[in-house]
C-alpha cells in the first residue's frame, strides 16, 4: 500500500480538443494518496472531459498522465491493462446492468478479469455490497433500488478488484440532501479506513466543503486550471473574484 502523501497521479500539461475545438489546454496537477480530489467548475468547463482523459476513455491532444509512475497515454497492451487495473469508476447515473441483479452486476467484473469459481466471485461480491450497506439488496434489480442506492452499488462494482484509485463522475447528482450526506459520509470512510484515494468530478457545493482534501477549479473561458487548494481558503482567500463568488454562491463577484 502506498503511504499518504505520496502522489498517485500527476497530469502534466495536458490539453485536450474535439476536431479543432480545443476544451482543456495546459492542465498540470498532482493527486496524493489517500486524498479526496475534486475536480469541479462551472457547465462546460471540461470537467468531464479531463476525468475522461484519465481514466483512459479519451486521448488528450497534448501531456502526459501519469499513474503511479505509469502514463496511460502511451501505454498499451498489458502495461495499459496494468494500469486500468489500479483504479475503478463510477458514472455519473450508475450504469448498473439493469436486466440483472446487483450481485451479477459485480460478479461481471471477475468473470472478465479474473478465474475465480463462481462460488468466491459471489463471496466477494456480497462483501463488497456489505462495504456499501447494500448486502441486503445483493438480489434484487436495479429499478427495486433509490438513486442513492444505486450509486452505492456502483461504488461497490467500481471497488471489485481492489483499487486504490476510484473515480466519481457526479456522486450526488440528483440526490436528496439526506441521501447526499449520506454518500459523502461513506466515501470518507472508504478514504479514511481502506487509504483509497478518491478523484470526483461534481459542483454541489455542501460536499465539496465535507469530503475534499484538496480541489482543482477549471474555468470555461480560459480552459485551464484558476484555482487550487483547500476549498474553504479558496473561498475565504482567493485574489480571483470569480473564484469567490463561485464558492460563496453570489450572482455577481465581490
Amino acid at each position: 500500500m502506498n503511504n499518504a502523501g505520496e502522489v498517485i497521479i500527476r497530469v502534466e500539461n495536458l490539453s485536450a480538443a474535439y476536431g479543432d475545438v480545443t476544451v482543456l489546454k495546459d492542465i498540470s496537477f498532482v493527486v496524493n494518496t489517500g486524498e479526496v480530489f475534486i475536480i469541479l467548475g462551472g457547465s462546460g468547463c471540461g470537467k468531464t472531459t479531463l476525468m475522461k482523459q484519465m481514466i483512459g476513455l479519451a486521448t488528450p491532444k497534448t501531456g502526459k498522465i501519469l499513474i503511479e509512475g505509469a502514463d496511460i497515454v502511451t501505454a498499451y497492451g498489458s502495461a495499459r491493462n496494468a494500469i486500468l487495473r489500479k483504479f475503478g469508476v463510477m458514472f455519473q447515473y450508475g450504469a448498473l446492468f439493469g436486466s440483472i441483479t446487483l450481485m451479477e452486476n459485480i460478479c461481471l467484473i471477475f468473470e472478465e478479469f479474473t478465474k475465480l469459481p463462481p462460488e468466491a466471485m459471489k463471496l466477494i461480491a456480497l462483501t463488497k455490497l456489505n462495504i456499501v450497506g447494500l448486502a441486503d439488496a445483493a438480489y434484487k434489480l436495479p429499478a427495486e433500488l433509490s438513486g442513492g442506492m444505486r450509486k452505492r452499488a456502483a461504488i461497490a462494482r467500481a471497488m471489485a478488484l481492489d483499487p486504490k484509485i476510484l473515480f466519481l463522475d457526479e456522486p450526488g447528482a440528483g440526490l436528496d440532501p439526506i441521501t447526499a450526506v449520506q454518500l459523502d459520509k461513506l466515501i470518507l470512510d472508504l478514504a479514511r479506513s481502506l487509504n483509497i484515494t478518491f478523484i470526483i468530478v461534481t459542483h454541489e457545493l455542501p460536499s465539496i466543503f465535507t469530503v475534499a482534501d484538496r480541489i482543482v477549479m477549471l474555468d470555461a473561458k480560459t480552459k485551464t486550471i484558476i484555482a487550487t487548494g483547500k476549498p474553504q481558503q479558496l473561498r475565504d482567500e482567493s485574489d480571483d473574484p470569480y473564484v469567490r463568488q463561485f464558492f460563496n454562491r453570489q450572482s455577481k463577484p465581490e
